[in-house]
């Protein structure tokens, strides 16, 4: 076993042979920047101030030859081969909870279609453990025949009998593939949690906006039951995006919200439901009903709030935009996606924001 000191914040932690300083870290409640876990993104870029590593797969795009002469590593790749001290980009956060990472083994209790392309995975922990967790984060699940673990957001409120998860179907995808076809109840999976710097600023004390299209619904909704099971009462607003009915869930739960709690608004949009369908609510894409909700004389000015967002990249890159037209920035901004190893080479953050 070896030792783990992390600048500027100064402390130390174990670190075992073979293991990533990323994931030294996070099981020890200490939060470094990532995105792809792949080693390809470049985003858990640290230096190296003493001591010896592995390098590992760390791609030669995202971890440059000068840069490894200059001892710098990728923390997802990257393993101890001595004591380590490590300079990190570690933003302090008062409301992160620096909870740290742990394994769970769970049982299949239910599966359920939510849409045509969304199926909804109840597990319950086994030992009659609980997932530890933020409302926003999420677990990487092992997918039985997958080499890499996929992340799926939590979809339930901290302290929940059961962990709920959304998994959306892709396209010949091997992991949503066996998810949907052939997962059943009873068998067991396992998954390690938590993951993500996404999560509500509470102590910011403004309205929130949600902002959720498909499966990215998994995150704000957490993140909603959390807040009003604890009685807040500041104005939160959630627009959730679907191209049809059919792809359009929890309505009725969060119709049910908004009439039980006068701060809470929910505003369903749908981009590609048919003209003659009788639906009545807002149509469109959620960043066009964002903006039509708090436009006046043409304009939308979204100062003084704090925006969440979940969903596809196009969506999440539209909803930026009209945020950022409407006078709200990158520090009030908080997004949540997730890069697979075929997209993790591009940006894990927005082009829109500066940092």
């Amino acid at each position: 076993m070896y030792s783990l000191t992390i600048e500027p914040i100064g402390q130390t932690i174990p670190i075992a042979p073979g293991q990533t300083v990323l994931d030294a870290c996070l099981r020890n409640g200490v939060w470094l920047p990532h995105a792809c876990c792949h080693g390809l993104c470049a985003t858990c870029k640290v230096q190296v101030v003493d001591g010896e590593v592995e390098q590992g797969e760390a791609s030669s795009f995202a971890l440059m030859d000068f840069e490894r002469d200059n001892g710098q590593c990728l923390a997802c790749c990257a393993t101890a081969q001595s004591d380590l001290v490590i300079e990190a980009d570690i933003e302090e956060d008062a409301d992160a909870l620096g909870l740290p990472l742990a394994d769970y083994r769970a049982e299949v209790v239910e599966t359920r279609a939510l849409t045509p392309t969304i199926l909804g995975i109840w597990l319950r922990v086994k030992d009659g453990g609980r997932t530890t967790f933020q409302a926003g984060q999420y677990v990487n699940l092992n997918v039985p025949g997958c080499d890499q673990p996929r992340a799926f957001s939590l979809a339930n409120a901290p302290g929940d009998e059961l962990v709920e998860l959304h998994v959306r179907r892709v396209p010949d995808g091997q992991a949503t593939g066996y998810l949907h076809d052939q997962l059943a109840v009873g068998d067991e999976l396992s998954f390690s949690a938590p993951y993500g710097r996404f999560f509500v600023r509470k102590s910011a004390q403004v309205p929130m906006l949600f902002l959720a299209g498909g499966s990215g619904l998994s995150s704000p909704r957490a993140m909603i039951l959390d807040l009003l099971a604890a009685g807040e009462t500041l104005p939160m607003t959630l627009v959730q995006g679907a191209r049809n009915r059919g792809e359009l869930y929890y309505d009725a739960e969060f119709q049910a919200l908004a009439q039980a709690h006068p701060n809470f608004r929910y505003v369903p949009a749908l981009s590609d439901e048919p003209a003659d369908s009788g639906w009545s609510g807002a149509r469109g894409y959620v960043h066009d009903v964002l903006h039509q909700l708090y436009a006046q004389d043409g304009n939308a000015d979204f100062r003084g709030h704090k925006a969440y967002l979940c969903g596809p990249p196009p969506m999440i890159e539209a909803c930026i935009r009209t945020l950022m037209q409407g006078r709200l920035f990158e520090a009030d901004i908080h997004t949540e996606k997730f890069l697979s190893a075929a997209d993790a080479q591009n940006s894990a953050r927005s082009p829109l924001f500066k940092i």
